[in-house]
């Protein structure tokens, strides 16, 4: 077991805040209040607090840090994930003009994994696999750079 005033010193050192008010209720802990005492002063619930000690006491430092939440499971496997970056790749860099929008790669997923996300989780399958939903004015297929360029070069009236 720690030292209070090691207890004490670790908690004003640490930055998340979750872990500094662990480490404030073992510190009280190690000073002799009880459980109930300990989560009326720190404004946190008994069971809270039991669950510390307790994590404490087992695995020590290390029982109270913040574990990682992964959250739940892509729908798509990662060959999956691989072939939608592939298809919006494919389709960001055709010449045609037009779009791809969020309800076409909603199809897409749809169509070919049997798979149906709502269009919201579309767009953070899209930021998870790094893709930015930052959209560029599209190119029309029958543009002219000559016809553009002219144009610029035509007097406007208010030239001097």
């Amino acid at each position: 077991m720690h030292q209070p005033i090691e207890l004490k010193k670790l908690a004003q050192q640490e930055s998340d805040a979750r872990v500094r008010i662990r480490l404030l209720a073992i510190y009280h802990f190690s000073l002799g209040q009880n459980r109930a005492q300990i989560a009326k002063l720190l404004g946190v619930a008994r069971g809270s607090v039991n669950k510390w000690v307790n994590k404490y006491l087992s695995g020590g430092l290390k029982g109270l840090q913040t574990k990682v939440n992964t959250g739940r499971p892509s729908k798509l496997s990662q060959a999956q994930l691989n072939q939608l970056s592939a298809f919006v790749l494919s389709h960001v860099e055709k010449d045609s003009g037009g779009r791809l929008i969020g309800e076409d790669i909603q199809k897409f997923i749809d169509k070919k994994f049997d798979v149906s996300y709502s269009l919201r989780n579309i767009y953070h399958l899209l930021h998870a696999l790094g893709f930015s939903w930052i959209t560029s004015r599209s190119k029309h297929p029958k543009q002219s750079e000559q016809a553009q360029a002219v144009f610029k070069n035509l007097p406007t009236g208010n030239d001097p």
